[in-house]
């Protein structure tokens, strides 16, 4: 099993090469799909699969294709039987008895990512019947109407659109872009469609049948079921409403295909954002979040897809070139940064994060000085307004790591570590030098020239 996981990884693209969108989207037509990469039994792969009449389909990594194709032709179909059998206990440890759920924990968690004990069981039911993959849009749906107020939705309607704003503004004054580019950033900024808190029409469930006895069926019978909606699907036109998170996990994420932005409601609550809660807290808070997002849309990668999720170039050369010269300045910095003895942040593999804090940061700054209304932000605590905002950014990453974690997280998360999305992008923020005085001495200044502000 190992050998051949190694030799399937040695054909693997580098992680950088990964999250490149004009890399990985390949779409062909499925007759010159099957002539362009023979030796394999297409037809009754997909027929196994419940798959007919395929008529298009995506290759994210082409050059890996033949060389897979030809480890299956050399080698022994009891080395693959292995390999399929070992992935799948693996992907259903959690399900099955005990002593292989422990096995599990240890290697993948213990020993690659130093986790010396299991979280409590209770923990684990509900993580596990609350994932994506699971009941999760039914859990979340229960969630909402016991948790989440309808006035913070009003809020966070108020701060997107703050956000908004803030980025016409900033994309009107940027000097590094064109009118050409401008037009098309505005077109795409107008086309944003945000959605917050939970989807407007729930998944149904009404056809699954459980057991109150069977955890391993029920993981199978929830695992077919979105297994055969989602080929159901093939071919037909793509459902905009959906959401890809559950509306109880704490996170956001920027669709580049809907040009959307999405906010679920377990991120809206402390100490990303509390109804009420100074602006300042807020704004440097969730409201960060919110540009993050939106600076998704105009990343590195984002920045490929037009105002209607379509990939295609709407940059000039010379304000790609610019901005391309000002994301090399960004991963540089990021290269430097050593979180542990001996291993750096990969500043090109993190760049589209570090480019969505950097940015995003910035319009909430920009947004939160528009919430002001042009009034002096009262000073609270002995806090000043500018100083609430940058610490509140600086709380909602507050993290605590075990060594070897941090390590295999700099190999695989393209976020850079949490000390550095907040230190890796307050020290290119002449307003946060303003705010606490940072001179030449302090550890994290760095010179004017060396500061870059995107957007």
């Amino acid at each position: 099993i190992l050998n051949l996981e190694t030799q399937i990884a040695e054909h693997t693209w580098p992680r950088a090469d990964r999250r490149k969108r004009d890399l990985t989207y390949n779409p062909m037509n499925y007759d010159d799909f099957v002539a362009e990469y023979p030796g394999f039994d297409w037809d009754t792969f997909f027929a196994a699969g419940g798959i007919q009449d395929l008529e298009d389909l995506n290759v994210s990594y082409p050059s890996a294709m033949a060389p897979i194709i030809q480890l299956v032709q050399d080698l022994p179909v009891d080395d693959w039987t292995s390999y399929m059998t070992y992935r799948f206990i693996v992907g259903s440890a959690s399900v099955l008895s005990e002593e292989i759920d422990k096995e599990s924990f240890h290697f993948y968690s213990t020993v690659l990512n130093d986790v010396p004990e299991q979280r409590q069981r209770w923990e684990r039911g509900v993580a596990r019947v609350g994932g994506m993959g699971s009941l999760g849009e039914a859990i979340g749906q229960v969630y909402v109407e016991r948790h989440f107020p309808e006035s913070a939705k009003q809020q966070m309607d108020r701060l997107v659109g703050n956000l908004s704003t803030a980025l016409a503004q900033s994309i009107a004054e940027l000097e590094w872009m064109g009118e050409e580019t401008k037009i098309e950033a505005g077109l795409k900024l107008e086309s944003f469609r945000p959605k917050i808190a939970y989807p407007d029409k729930w998944r149904d469930f009404s056809e699954v049948e459980l057991s109150r006895d069977d955890l391993f069926a029920n993981s199978q019978v929830l695992r077919n079921f979105n297994y055969q909606d989602e080929i159901s699907r093939l071919g037909t036109t793509t459902d905009r409403d959906e959401w890809f998170m559950t509306p109880q996990t704490v996170n956001a994420y920027y669709n580049s295909s809907f040009n959307e932005i999405v906010f679920p409601a377990g991120i809206l609550q402390a100490p990303f954002f509390d109804p009420a809660a100074d602006p300042a807290v807020n704004y440097g808070g969730i409201g960060a979040v919110i540009g993050h997002e939106m600076g998704h849309g105009f990343d590195d990668q984002g920045s490929k897809s037009d105002s209607l999720g379509v990939q295609r170039n709407w940059w000039t050369e010379e304000d790609r070139a610019n901005f391309d010269a000002l994301t090399s300045a960004l991963a540089a910095q990021y290269d430097q940064f050593e979180p542990v003895p001996g291993y750096f942040v990969d500043g090109n593999f993190t760049l589209g994060e570090n480019i969505g804090d950097l940015g995003g940061l910035s319009l909430a700054y920009r947004a939160y000085k528009i919430s002001l209304g042009g009034k002096e932000a009262p000073v609270i605590e002995g806090y000043t307004g500018d100083q609430r905002f940058f610490l509140s950014w600086a709380q909602v990453w507050q993290r605590k790591h075990r060594e070897g974690a941090l390590i295999q997280r700099l190999t695989s998360d393209p976020h850079s570590p949490a000390e550095f999305r907040v230190n890796g992008v307050v020290r290119n923020f002449e307003e946060w030098y303003e705010a606490f005085d940072i001179t030449p001495e302090n550890e994290l200044y760095l010179p004017p020239e060396a500061r870059v502000r995107i957007w």
